[in-house]
């Protein structure tokens, strides 16, 4: 129970402040999630898998099981839409908020709460096989422009730059002098606290309004997601700390930037924005419930 509230108060104690700015102050979110994405996630990145001490073949595991997870809920989701005839937009809003995990803003900060930094080190290994099939896979899915211009959503995503230089760095046991290491440590440790508070400023500007479309969104991701995810990592053989955090990571709310690609490549905003805030609230009940579930598995 103390790690349940360890892993969870911290979360929402930063969130509820990011709550309380959304509802006094305008605040571009915009420009919050740039800094994020541009400056503060990419040098988390960096630090970590330079520092890592993870093997390279258990963080292929994660990623095979993450990608193999994330095949599934797009065919669950897809065969859903068409089962309940739904429209175009609200089909391509589920498979959105489907596969489009918060495994940042939420993620990291509960991992790391939960099961400290060797956690985190897996957590970021998934997170980066998500922010670069959210950088290339995911437009062509929902809009489908081609493979082209998927690459190049991914050669321009910080975060593959910094996931390579991570990897380099570890790989030949280089170390960076010692200004340039405290600067990138110092941007790392602000981009959990960052994301909290965005997730916040959201749920400020967000109405707590939902029906069985929301639920059912917050079902695929809070329930069935975790589940598929559990198989899978025994499938590919994941064991004990490596499951626990896929599983963990795969049990996570819908994204907030959901509600940003579905704007820019098309469906119902109204009702992702609706599922972003039912599933996170959900997940402070579902997520000590998978965490507790996942270290007796």
């Amino acid at each position: 129970m103390g790690i349940l509230i360890s892993a969870v108060l911290p979360i929402a104690l930063i969130a509820l402040v990011g709550i309380c700015l959304g509802k006094t102050f305008s605040l571009e979110r915009q420009t919050l999630a740039k800094l994020s994405i541009y400056a503060l996630v990419p040098a988390l990145v960096l630090h970590s898998l330079a520092n890592t001490t993870l093997e390279l073949g258990n963080a292929i595991a994660i990623l095979i099981a993450f990608l193999l997870n994330t095949a599934l809920l797009y065919l669950i989701a897809h065969g859903l839409s068409q089962f309940l005839g739904f429209s175009s937009d609200e089909k391509k809003s589920l498979i959105a908020t489907t596969i489009f995990a918060n495994v940042g803003n939420m993620g990291l900060p509960f991992i790391l709460f939960s099961l400290g930094e060797a956690g985190l080190e897996r957590a970021i290994v998934y997170l980066v096989g998500s922010s670069l099939m959210t950088a290339s896979v995911f437009p062509i899915v929902l809009k489908g422009d081609g493979i082209a211009k998927g690459l190049r959503y991914t050669l321009c995503l910080p975060v593959l730059w910094a996931a390579i230089a991570g990897i380099l760095l570890q790989s030949t046991n280089t170390t960076l002098a010692v200004p340039l290491d405290r600067g990138i440590t110092l941007l790392s440790d602000g981009a959990i606290p960052v994301a909290l508070l965005m997730l916040g400023i959201q749920l400020s500007e967000t109405p707590f309004v939902f029906g069985r479309y929301e639920l059912l969104g917050a079902g695929l991701r809070l329930i069935i997601s975790p589940l598929l995810a559990f198989n899978i990592a025994n499938l590919v053989g994941l064991t004990a700390l490596d499951r626990q955090v896929v599983v963990l990571q795969a049990a996570m709310p819908v994204a907030v930037n959901s509600l940003i690609w579905v704007t820019e490549l098309g469906g119902d905003t109204v009702r992702v924005a609706r599922t972003i805030v039912v599933s996170t609230l959900l997940s402070l009940g579902t997520l000590p419930v998978v965490l507790w579930l996942s270290s007796r598995g």
